[in-house]
């Protein structure tokens, strides 16, 4: 690789760096609003909705390609995000 490419890939590298430190913060306050969602739940039974799963897939979906984004990306993410914050909820949830 050129130095002039190297430079460039550094500089890249760097965006995403920074863009990724947003994205910790924006799970942390997303987090936050999960705590509060499994405080509100009475039952183990009530941490899966599959409806509203299938809802927001759908919706992701549609923004994804508005913004012209590979619907495939943003499903995956989501579908990572959403099991991962099943999985949190069914460690964390606590009987009333």
């Amino acid at each position: 690789m050129s130095p002039l490419k190297k430079n460039k890939l550094n500089q890249l590298r760097t965006k995403l760096d920074k863009l990724d430190n947003s994205l910790i913060k924006i799970i942390k306050k997303r987090t936050g609003l999960v705590k509060k969602v499994l405080s509100l739940k009475e039952y183990k039974s009530q941490i899966v909705d599959n409806k509203r799963i299938k809802k927001i897939l759908k919706n992701i979906r549609q923004k994804s390609l508005k913004n012209k984004i590979d619907p495939k990306i943003t499903k995956r993410i989501w579908i990572n995000m959403i099991y991962a914050y099943i999985d949190y909820e069914k460690r964390n949830f606590k009987k009333k």
